[in-house]
């Protein structure tokens, strides 16, 4: 079931335009404790002349620690490659940055991996990974319904 929810939400979000998809891994960015409020703490910059930065979240009020972000709104089977991952990194460099997350909807080549694990300051999160983080941090979904299940108190027992 959770997987179904899991495909339905990227399809969702595949569908979507790439500014609400910016938008989108701001806000779970915030959800999950990044930065405060995505008022206060977060915002897509979207923009073609975004030069390879989607969105920031400001570590602290006066913004000294900011995570950027790159959004990569990629159909299934277009995975990102190490090359993404070297311009992230380019990116953060230009701005003195210490550390950065590249989002896919898609999947990251072995080499990508690798490419991030040796550079040390960029996360990368696959569209499984988002979809399921999404879930997890309620974005886009809502409880329809759940289950209550009893159980034997003891110490009530025990007091009688």
């Amino acid at each position: 079931m959770r997987a179904s929810l899991a495909q339905d939400l990227l399809n969702l979000v595949l569908t979507a335009d790439p500014a609400f998809f910016e938008r989108l891994v701001v806000r779970l960015l915030v959800a999950m404790g990044y930065g405060g409020s995505v008022q206060d703490a977060g915002r897509a910059i979207g923009q073609s002349s975004d030069d390879g930065i989607d969105g920031i979240i400001k570590q602290d009020r006066l913004g000294i620690d900011n995570v950027y972000i790159q959004a990569k709104r990629w159909a299934p089977g277009h995975s990102v490659g190490a090359g993404e991952v070297r311009n992230l990194s380019g990116a953060l460099a230009m701005r003195k940055a210490l550390r950065g997350v590249l989002i896919t909807t898609s999947t990251f080549t072995s080499s990508a991996r690798d490419t991030a694990r040796q550079i040390g300051n960029i996360v990368l999160v696959d569209g499984d990974e988002l979809a399921e983080l999404m879930i997890d941090y309620n974005i886009g979904v809502t409880t329809s319904e759940t289950y209550e299940v009893k159980e034997i108190n003891l110490g009530f027992f025990e007091e009688a």
